[in-house]
């Protein structure tokens, strides 16, 4: 079984601080970390190849600090990597990201499933996995929550707005996974220390022939701010005595039901 994970590099969301005077998100000194729904796809690739055998090879694009960042993936599991860097591609919308995650993994060679999480930590469009099964004329399943796989044919359970939904495809497929498919694994720092002698190969847009600066932006954003919350400022004093004025206050704001 050969799997394509394809991963994106993000900021670690839990230390993003946000300036109270702009509401801007400060991004200075944040580490970089693999997103978290990427790492439920490299996940499930891994306990699908414990199953199964195979090779893993994680994708992605980035500048060029993906190549630390990806590091992470490679202790988690994969068995390599294959990366598209350029300082330009810190920061690219989704049909230029599937573009090349597309050439890419043109040079990884034939495979069984690519997986994806189902949006980034960062943008969380969604988008990427589509717009790739479409560029890789492949069929695909989104928002799985459980695979199995039995010869040649995958068994997904989507995850839905209000309903589970049990689908059944032959491979090669693609699939966007949820988070609730899985718990992510620590690597131990034996895997830490061999990922670094794991094969890594780098290529840039102009290996792929795909020159970013006139691949055009069809989106661009304007505004990037924390959303401002407006407090009531209803203080309670300490006691036993001012118990019932705040579960009266909840209960006024919708927050608690009797």
């Amino acid at each position: 079984m050969d799997i394509i994970v394809c991963v994106k590099q993000t900021y670690d969301l839990q230390q993003v601080r946000i300036r109270k005077e702009t509401r801007q998100p400060v991004f200075e000194n944040v580490p970089l970390t693999l997103g978290n729904i990427d790492k439920n796809a490299l996940e499930e690739a891994v306990r699908i190849r414990e199953k199964a055998g195979g090779k893993i090879t994680v994708v992605s694009v980035g500048p060029e600090t993906l190549e630390d960042t990806i590091k992470e993936a490679l202790a988690m599991g994969a068995d390599e990597a294959i990366l598209v860097t350029a300082p330009k591609l810190d920061s690219i919308e989704s049909a230029l990201s599937a573009a090349l995650l597309a050439k890419a993994i043109g040079q990884a060679g034939p495979f069984d499933l690519i997986l994806l999480g189902e949006g980034s930590t960062d943008n969380y469009s969604g988008q990427v996995g589509p717009r790739l099964a479409e560029l890789l004329d492949l069929p695909q399943v989104t928002f799985a929550k459980s695979l199995h796989i039995e010869g040649r044919t995958l068994r997904a359970v989507r995850s839905l707005e209000d309903y589970l939904e049990d689908v059944e495809v032959d491979l090669p497929v693609l699939v966007t996974v949820v988070s609730e498919i899985n718990e992510p694994r620590i690597p131990a720092i034996t895997q830490i220390l061999k990922a670094g002698r794991k094969p890594k190969k780098v290529l840039s847009p102009e290996d792929l022939e795909i020159p970013i600066g006139k691949f055009g932006l069809q989106a661009e954003t304007i505004s990037n701010l924390a959303p401002l919350q407006n407090r009531k400022g209803i203080l309670f004093k300490e006691g036993a005595k001012n118990i019932p004025a705040l579960v009266k206050a909840l209960e006024e704001e919708g927050l608690l039901r009797r």
